[in-house]
């Protein structure tokens, strides 16, 4: 057994549904859901998606607040045995405010920015259940080798699994940015964003025997986390006409949580697996009480600890890195009519840079490649309707996938509208949902593939003064 096998649930993202990269979410406002691509965006949703483009928007102070409500299962398939993750959240909430003044702006918003919800396997997970059943064996098998098969090790079909585990991450987050128009084609933006982690993992696996040993082995954990990160970014953009033409970059953004340990056992039942064995033949006359010793102290230097060496990085006070990697974006907008414009971008997430416990980034084939694409129409002065779309390649691999931690690569789709009630007050409303592909992993512990459903809908009010 690798340490890396248990590290994996410390290693849990919990991504619900939202877009964007293993780590960073994209979809702040319902502009986002009904059309995709925003990168041009002139728009309080700029804010976010082109802060440099506001300076091309509404004179004076605008404001707005989303509402988006995600739900999403995280499946895994083990040797055709379903183990079914459901995730929830609540109704995600995200602010957005700025001002702006002749060449100058200034913005503000208030969202989460990774992540927002939590999963639970009532079941709990294979990799655990696995865990456990190397133990088990590990210990068992060691006694009877030991004695030559006198006593048999303990098997699989011999006990049962009580096992259930969930896991909370959100990363809130306040960013600020400054624009400026230095010509009456360019723009320029800086900013930074203030960046909170709070989660936390519970689960329980336990080994119990069908006959009158009892619980054989037992993990259970409950820990929180928290960590702060920060994260300068810049934005550029040139608009001329009919044409616009913008680019982001969001810097690493170190974040190192740091545990608060509730709960943490990791028991064997040394005494019902070996201890009684030993005693039964030292009372027979098969061994004596210092092979008997011998015995235990082999298997227990084999074992290494048992399950307790597993546990150091769930002690409390234990830091892990959950870095939000490096952001790249580009995009161009083009205005056909003055009713008609579309917008074609793309984002990488540097996500082999963006540290993650253990190393875990370096399993990756590459960083996160996204592809984005919408249109947006004026039926009126009143009504606009809009739709887009988005393909996310992650660059996973079979090192990087775990039960506790996966991601599959995606198309989204999404459409909605915005209804201008008066001059004053708009009302945005969209759907989005992805559709995810399958990844196969040939595991030590039988064949798994995994897969994700994702929905998202929202509403939101803009305002204009």
């Amino acid at each position: 057994m690798k340490k890396s096998f248990i590290l994996g649930l410390l290693l849990s993202t919990y991504i619900m549904a939202q877009a964007g990269g293993l780590m960073t979410n994209t979809n702040y406002h319902i502009a986002f859901d009904r059309m995709m691509a925003r990168g041009t965006s002139f728009d309080i949703d700029a804010i976010f998606s082109n802060p440099a483009g506001i300076v091309w928007g509404h004179e004076g102070l605008q404001l707005s607040v989303n509402f988006q409500k995600p739900w999403q299962y995280r499946d895994i398939t083990n040797n055709g045995v379903l183990f079914e993750g459901k995730a929830s959240a609540p109704i995600v909430p995200a602010l957005f405010a700025s001002y702006k003044k002749d060449r100058w702006a200034i913005s503000a918003m208030i969202g989460i920015v990774g992540s927002g919800g939590s999963v639970e396997y009532k079941n709990g997970v294979p990799m655990f259940n696995a865990l456990i059943s190397n133990t088990i064996t590990q210990l068992t098998g060691g006694l009877s080798q030991a004695v030559g098969g006198v006593i048999p090790a303990i098997t699989p079909d011999q006990y049962n699994f009580d096992s259930s585990m969930k896991g909370k991450q959100y990363i809130y987050a306040g960013q600020v940015n400054f624009a400026y128009k230095f010509t009456d084609n360019f723009s320029g933006a800086v900013g930074f964003r203030a960046n909170y982690y709070d989660g936390y993992y519970r689960g329980h696996v336990i080994a119990g025997n069908h006959a009158s040993k009892g619980t054989l082995a037992k993990l259970a954990l409950d820990v929180d986390q928290r960590g702060w990160g920060f994260t300068p970014l810049v934005s550029l953009n040139f608009h001329q006409g009919p044409l616009t033409l913008a680019a982001r970059y969001e810097f690493r953004t170190k974040l190192q949580t740091k545990n608060t340990t509730n709960i943490l056992e990791a028991n064997l039942n040394s005494e019902g697996m070996i201890q009684e064995p030993l005693t039964q033949l030292v009372m027979a006359g098969a061994i004596t009480q210092q092979q008997a010793g011998a015995i235990v102290s082999g298997i227990q230097e084999k074992m290494g600890g048992g399950l307790s060496a597993y546990t150091a990085p769930y002690e409390d006070g234990a830091k892990t890195r959950y870095d939000m990697p490096a952001l790249l974006t580009f995009a161009v907008g083009y205005e056909f009519t003055p009713k008609l414009r579309a917008t074609l971008e793309y984002h990488f997430f540097d996500d082999k840079n963006a540290k993650m416990s253990n190393d875990r980034q370096k399993e990756l084939k590459h960083g996160t490649h996204e592809f984005l694409a919408g249109i947006e129409y004026d039926i009126n002065e009143k009504f606009t309707i809009s739709c887009g779309g988005q393909r996310t390649d992650y660059g996973l691999s079979d090192g990087y996938q775990q039960d506790t931690s996966f991601a599959c690569d995606s198309y989204s789709v999404g459409l909605g509208g915005a209804w201008n009630i008066n001059k004053t007050l708009r009302l945005n409303a969209g759907y989005f949902c992805s559709i995810y592909s399958d990844y196969t992993k040939q595991a030590s512990y039988g064949t798994e593939v995994f897969s994700r459903t994702n929905h998202v809908i929202g509403i939101g009010m803009d305002f204009k003064f």
